[in-house]
């Protein structure tokens, strides 16, 4: 029986090999055994064949779904991997067709909605997060989700409208809500209000907007203070603000807490100190000092302090000007310290470092008048002694300030390295000034060789061999000793081969003016060079250009890069005299210019005037695997172009063809007769109607508003020919009543037929729809559309009681009045009759008083 499985099976291939047709297509090329039994050709799904190795991977529902539902011909390359290739899109295109946008393989319910949301065009904050989607998309029963727009005024332009409170329509308030309104809040009211600009926080937290904007919300208003709180300035009274003359600037003592409290003077220490020093904590509140409260440039120190007059005059008997009271207190000590009225920081000298111990005396040495605040006005001893560094000798600068500062002469603060930019560290380390700097400190440069010029005479070949004088390339700050050349500071930093490489083996004459060069060293290597020969082929003799340091072989030279010349297929492996015949220059990328005999010699090229562009039809792996790809010239091929046989098109040779439609289908133009293309003039440029589909269909007609213009509801049947044309294109009427016939014969409100209504239909009706009707009835006959009677009818029966004839119309059976009344109202008219013609001859424009 396995046998017999297994000769059906050859049978099968056989059958393919003979010629008969694969059903899952010519290019099919997998074992059947993937997905079929030896036993027959029954499909079983749990075959070998995985489908994660084509560019579908099953997922989800996918994985469950029968193969033939999306496998509908069996030929597997026809298979579409678009999701709307599939299945229908049930949003009519509202949301666009990337399925996966939202949906996934497992199911096609949404579960994150809002995350969606939030990635699109108006991202949902606030009150948007908890909306029902359908009270802005409101075709989302239909699951359409038409684009909104996103100004807030698009959607809420009623609630913008009926507003009163205030009226923003009267107002005129702008239409852009989120001027006013946060889009991240969940009511309009003034809670949800974007005050930003001014932030209502603290006692300012209010929801009554016409509590601040008395006059015109839209008004602008001051951010001042006083401005709004002139009046809680004015009848402060604990203390009294305007008496005691205070800043209206509420910001210097006020926060914007509600009741002002607590408030805080903080600029009264720049009057006398309380909230630092030792005032610090030793009051409660103002009056404890300003006993006055309606004026508060009074104030007492001795009410507080803990002395009388009899001891405080004792103790200021010597005092000039000296008086018991608060004024001369804060005259006197301004600061509160009680042992010193006078501050030495309030001078332009504070008292700093070693400064602050100093008694008054040893500065102030001839009175308190005109003492010197230069250093060495005190300090020319301490200069003149210095010894280390001898500062007069070294000619240090005798501006003290430069090295020294008020702690103490040592450690000095002068940094060597900030200020002259050479770091003391290493073998330089401890040295004093006078080692380097002999006789000024200007005496000195940081060139090495300016102060080791000696060490570099007496070093081993220095002189001898030129060594550099620059000994930082060798020697290190730290020791002599400690000495190591590294090349790669220098302008040719060693690599590859070189680093092994002998130091004299380059320096054959010395260390100096050694050249950095390739060729200075490698010249014989480039004139013994033979494949290729360097100099018959006129290679440069940079020799950096293809080589590298690490060995000369394998070149690094890289064809395609250097030349834009790939070297691939046939051309791989060949030497450069093959193509390069003397020079590296006389050769060209033109396939032509090196297969020209092989052109010569191919079959029909010359007879046929084929191409020279050898790439059209072949590559660079072989002339007999050619292939002419039609698409990459300028006329690719399409419909029913693909399947036509050459030399329909090419029949005087492959060169100069045109590309016209009308060069090779004139014949077809000539004999179109529905329609007529000659006849009415329609352009022989076929490619403006047609495609290169078989049969030349479907055709569109771009340019029919050159005939008809396609306008309002003709523009939405535009695709569908037929509905006016009937298979006819040569004798189609173009004007309304011949089309619309029926339409004009079965209207019976009013009856057109019978009333005679004009059949030039434009005359009442738009393009666009049958309704609403623009019948002129105001200027021809009478007004209904303006004055009174706008509004006051449904319909044209409502006037027009005889629907056969609309030359009757009735005025008395609308009006709320009698015969009676109108007969009174009316006596002495002459000609007066009560009925409509009557009413209309009076009254044409429907007013009381015409």
């Amino acid at each position: 029986m396995r046998k017999l499985s297994l000769n059906i099976v050859l049978l099968f291939w056989g059958l393919f090999v003979l010629g008969q047709e694969n059903p899952h297509g010519d290019d099919f090329m997998l074992d059947c055994t993937n997905c079929h039994t030896t036993e027959g050709w029954e499909f079983v799904k749990t075959g070998k064949f995985d489908h994660n190795t084509t560019n579908f991977d099953l997922e989800g529902v996918h994985e469950v779904t029968d193969c033939a539902a999306c496998h509908t011909s069996l030929v597997f390359s026809e298979a579409k991997t678009s999701c709307v290739d599939c299945h229908t899109d049930m949003h009519n295109t509202t949301v666009g067709m990337d399925c996966a946008r939202c949906h996934d393989f497992k199911s096609w319910i949404v579960s994150n909605i809002t995350e969606i949301h939030q990635l699109g065009r108006f991202p949902l904050l606030g009150a948007h997060t908890t909306a029902d989607c359908a009270s802005c998309h409101t075709s989302a029963s239909r699951l359409e989700f038409e684009p909104l727009g996103t100004e807030c005024i698009d959607c809420h332009r009623q609630d913008y409208m009926a507003t009163t409170n205030p009226n923003h329509v009267q107002t005129g308030f702008s239409t852009n809500c989120i001027e006013c309104h946060k889009i991240e809040a969940h009511e309009w009211s003034a809670s949800g209000i974007n005050h930003d600009f001014f932030p209502l926080t603290s006692g300012h937290a209010i929801n009554q907007c016409s509590a601040c904007h008395t006059n015109n919300l839209t008004e602008p208003l001051s951010t001042d203070c006083y401005s709004c709180h002139q009046n809680d300035f004015l009848t402060a009274s604990n203390p009294s603000h305007q008496n005691s003359a205070f800043s209206t600037n509420c910001t210097d003592c006020h926060t914007t807490n509600p009741d002002w409290n607590p408030a805080e003077f903080k600029t009264h220490d720049n009057l006398f100190p309380i909230y630092s020093g030792k005032h610090r904590g030793e009051w409660d509140k103002c009056t404890d000092c300003h006993t006055q409260p309606e004026n508060y440039s009074v104030f007492s120190c001795t009410d507080c302090h803990e002395h009388n007059k009899s001891r405080t005059d004792d103790n200021h008997h010597e005092v000039s000007g000296y008086s018991y009271n608060s004024n001369s207190c804060y005259a006197c000590h301004p600061t509160g310290d009680e042992k010193s009225a006078f501050s030495h920081n309030l001078t332009n000298f504070p008292l700093e470092g070693a400064h602050a111990a100093t008694e008054c005396a040893a500065c102030h040495s001839s009175g308190y008048a005109g003492t010197s605040t230069a250093c060495n006005s005190c300090h020319a001893t301490n200069f003149n002694q210095a010894a280390n560094p001898n500062h007069v000798n070294a000619g240090i600068s005798n501006d003290c300030a430069t090295c020294h500062d008020e702690n103490g002469w040592t450690p000095s603060s002068f940094n060597h390295t900030v200020t002259t930019g050479f770091e003391l560290s290493g073998g330089h380390a401890g040295k004093q000034c006078v080692d380097c700097h002999q006789g000024t400190t200007s005496s000195a440069s940081s060139d090495c060789f300016s102060c080791h010029q000696a060490n570099y005479n007496s070093a081993p070949e220095h002189l001898s061999q030129g060594f550099p004088t620059n000994c930082l390339q060798c020697h290190t700050v730290n020791s002599w000793d400690a000495s190591e050349f590294d090349h790669n500071n220098t302008n040719f930093a060693l690599t590859g081969a070189h680093v092994a490489t002998e130091c004299a083996a380059c320096h054959t004459n010395g260390y100096a003016g050694t050249s950095t060069l390739c060729k200075d060293c490698h010249i014989n290597n480039y004139n013994q060079a033979q494949n290729p020969n360097h100099l018959t082929a006129g290679i440069s003799n940079e020799c950096e250009t293809c080589h590298g340091t690490s060995n000369w072989t394998p070149s690094k030279f890289n064809h395609t890069v250097t030349t834009g010349f790939e070297l691939s297929g046939g051309h791989a492996g060949k030497q450069c005299v093959d193509c390069h015949l003397g020079t590296t220059s006389s050769a060209s990328s033109d396939c032509f210019s090196c297969h020209q005999a092989n052109y010569n010699s191919a079959p029909e090229h010359l007879a046929q005037g084929f191409p020279t562009n050898c790439l059209q039809c072949h590559t660079v792996n072989s002339w007999d695997a050619s292939e002419f790809d039609h698409n990459n010239t300028n006329f690719a091929l399409t419909g029913a172009h693909v399947a036509t046989d050459c030399a329909s098109c090419h029949t005087s040779g492959y060169a100069g063809t045109t590309m016209l439609c009308s060069e090779c289908h004139q014949t077809q133009y000539n004999s179109t007769t529905n329609p007529n293309h000659s006849a009415i003039g329609i352009t022989d440029q076929c490619d403006d109607c047609h495609t290169t589909n078989p049969d030349w269909t479907p055709a569109a007609f771009p340019n029919h508003n050159s005939y008809y213009a396609l306008n309002g509801a003709h523009a939405t049947v535009a695709n569908d020919c037929y509905l006016c044309h009937s298979g006819n294109y040569t004798n189609t009427a173009n004007t309304c009543y011949a089309c619309h016939t029926s339409d004009y014969n079965n209207t019976r409100d009013p009856n057109h037929a019978t009333l005679q209504f004009s059949t030039d239909c434009l005359s009442c009706h738009s393009e666009s729809a049958w309704t609403p009707s623009t019948f002129d009835h105001d200027s021809q006959y009478f007004p209904i559309y303006s004055g009174k009677h706008s509004g006051e009818w449904n319909s044209c029966a409502d006037c027009h009681t005889q629907a056969s004839n609309y030359s009757v119309f009735s005025c008395i059976d609308c009006h709320e009045h009698n015969r009676t009344d109108m007969d009174s109202e009316h006596r002495g008219e002459d000609g007066y009759v009560y009925n409509s013609a009557n009413c209309l001859a009076c009254h044409p424009q429907g007013r009381a008083d015409d």
